[in-house]
């Protein structure tokens, strides 16, 4: 007898897990998607901008994990993967544009001389003495990365340099992140027994990696998502899951046009808020750790700028905490993937965890912003040749302390033919999705067999 499924989002992790499900169940297992947006894809969104491919959502992947280059690989579109050019980004601190430094694990160095230019001489001296004060460390801790690397080496090491990467990232800050969700190398380091945050550091760092650290899909991640779509062979509802149900055997699902839906199993693959409403009623605990997981929201804005337009030769701009600019982070596309057409591609990020600028301002608010931060950083005045405005609302959890054992009573708590994916499990990126999706549709599979 075929069994039938249904994958509530359509985003990166609701399409992985629909492919997966097909994959192992076969060409006879009725796979239902819903998802009430225009597309399918979620925060991986390729638009045209300039009559160019550009993604206005999540843009690259860790190329050292295996995740993306695999899935691609197992999709026949190996040789549409590609990496950055090398040029390097820079950190907007102070007023003023500095290398990112090197030798550092999320901004945490791991010898004081890294920083150097971009935090004081008595930071400096501070952290050189790390090693000759008292250090404790219990296995298993969890403190924030502002508590735990501010104690150790200061408070400018923190806004300056490690604020900008995790702002990049999680769209929150060093004092809302816990340390095992950013630098969990890090914490296995500290585990282990390292005597220091220094030798931590030192003993976590990767080894140097020859090639591009981070690698895209050429012509966009909208290639990736039709891709998927395709060999996952789902029906698509345009219309969201309002209510999930106990049903005979197995679920029932009542969508926003009040239609009911049978499932023999259930990936919901939504947003931490929404998966709360969702599994109030069948897994009540599930449904409390999600409320605690926090989010936040993000507007990106796309630039195509007149070709010529003199831009550093960096990948891009991350911005400290404390600064007079209102975007949090700038990609310089055309320097970091190299040239599309006869314009320059950019985008530049806005919003932070705690504040309502993403729901709140307008287009030509953004736009404005956007001139103006050029100005100050670059000395840039150009008038767009094109433009769009995305807006990611709720979009970006928040990793706080605790988040793991937090996931792991979410998913403890849930029904066997009910599973979970999205980017507030296991990690925000788009390989760290692909991951948890993968581990959903085999746990449905699995429970399946079981029965």
């Amino acid at each position: 007898m075929s069994l039938s499924y249904c994958v509530v989002g359509g985003g990166i992790s609701g399409l992985v897990a629909a492919y997966r499900l097909r994959v192992a169940a076969g060409p006879d297992a009725s796979i239902t998607l819903f998802d009430p947006a225009d597309r399918l894809g979620g925060v991986l969104r390729t638009e045209r901008i300039a009559g160019q491919p550009m993604d206005v959502g999540a843009e690259a992947f860790v190329a050292r994990r295996p995740d993306i280059p695999a899935l691609l690989a197992e999709l026949g579109m190996a040789n549409r993967q590609v990496g950055t050019t090398g040029a390097r980004p820079l950190i907007y601190s102070q007023a003023g544009l500095h290398p990112l430094p090197t030798g550092t694990l999320q901004g945490i160095p791991a010898q004081p001389s890294a920083l150097a230019g971009l935090v004081d001489d008595a930071t400096i001296k501070w952290m050189h003495g790390e090693r000759n004060r008292p250090f404790s460390w219990r296995p298993g801790a969890d403190p924030s990365v502002a508590e735990l690397v501010g104690d150790r080496f200061g408070e400018q090491v923190v806004t300056r340099s490690v604020e900008p990467l995790l702002t990049g990232v999680y769209a929150g800050s060093a004092t809302t992140i816990g340390v095992r969700s950013a630098v969990p190398t890090l914490a296995a380091a500290l585990d282990r027994g390292a005597a220091s945050l220094t030798d931590a550091v030192r003993e976590a760092l990767p080894p140097v990696v020859t090639g591009s650290v981070f690698g895209a899909v050429d012509g966009g991640y909208g290639v990736l998502v039709n891709a998927l779509v395709r060999r996952a062979r789902v029906h698509w509802r345009q219309v969201a899951v309002e209510a999930l149900k106990p049903g005979d055997q197995g679920w029932e699902l009542v969508d926003d046009e009040g239609v009911r839906h049978h499932a023999d199993a259930v990936v919901l693959a939504v947003p931490a808020p929404r998966l709360a409403r969702l599994v109030a009623d069948v897994a009540p605990r599930s449904a409390a750790a999600a409320r605690r997981i926090q989010v936040a929201s993000s507007a990106v804005v796309a630039l195509a700028l007149p070709g010529g337009t003199p831009l550093p030769q960096q990948s891009g701009v991350l911005v400290a905490s404390g600064e007079r600019l209102r975007c949090k982070a700038v990609t310089l596309t055309s320097r970091k993937w190299g040239p599309r057409g006869n314009v320059e591609l950019l985008r530049l990020s806005f919003g932070r965890f705690g504040d309502n600028l993403a729901r709140s301002a307008g287009d030509e608010e953004l736009l404005a912003w956007s001139a103006e931060d050029l100005d100050t950083m670059f000395g840039v005045r150009a008038e767009p040749v094109d433009y769009l405005v995305q807006r990611w609302i709720d979009a970006m959890p928040q990793y706080g302390p605790g988040h793991g054992e937090l996931v792991a009573e979410l998913r403890a708590a849930l029904p066997p033919t009910i599973a979970v994916a999205g980017g507030f499990l296991d990690g925000i990126g788009v390989p760290a999705c692909v991951s948890a999706a993968t581990r959903a549709a085999a746990a449905l599979v699995t429970s399946r067999v079981a029965r």
